[in-house]
């Protein structure tokens, strides 16, 4: 492998991305899960208000990585970067990419003076929390993840 790049994305990145968005949803067993339209998912990162971010890992002009993010804001911290995607793919794990991405994405909360980094991991994903823990990060136990898809807000009986 050549020399690893990290950039920020760009709009014409966007297919790549959501192929390795996809990779991702097959690795966490949920590929049924990834509903979103291309259209959406560019809009959302460039259209009039984009509500994501990303930096991309590129060796030999093939993107090998991504890190999509946005700012999060906690009444009890602050201003905060999620990172709500975090990939390498498979044949180019234990190179060094996913550190470089991963630090790039730290450095930008400390360059927007963040008041931290907030992020989930499956806790199955053995690797990933291993690739965490050499950065002393802390796995807070006890949060559960509560949702409502579209379907449901759409269908809910709201009193006019």
């Amino acid at each position: 492998m050549s020399e690893i790049k990290i950039r920020k994305a760009l709009r014409s990145d966007c297919a790549r991305m959501m192929e390795l968005i996809n990779e991702l949803a097959v690795y966490e067993r949920a590929p049924e899960e990834v509903t979103v339209t291309m259209d959406e998912f560019i809009d959302a990162g460039f259209g009039e208000r984009p509500v994501w971010e990303a930096f991309l890992a590129e060796a030999d002009d093939t993107v090998i990585g991504l890190a999509i993010f946005y700012t999060r804001y906690s009444t009890w911290k602050g201003r905060r970067l999620y990172l709500e995607d975090f990939l390498v793919t498979d044949q180019c794990r234990g190179k060094g990419v996913g550190k470089l991405l991963f630090e790039r994405v730290m450095q930008e909360a400390r360059d927007r003076n963040y008041h931290g980094m907030t992020w989930q991991v499956l806790d199955w994903n053995e690797p990933a929390l291993n690739f965490y823990r050499k950065y002393a990060a802390r796995v807070e136990p006890g949060w559960l993840n509560a949702s409502f898809d579209s379907a449901y807000i759409r269908s809910f009986p709201f009193e006019d």
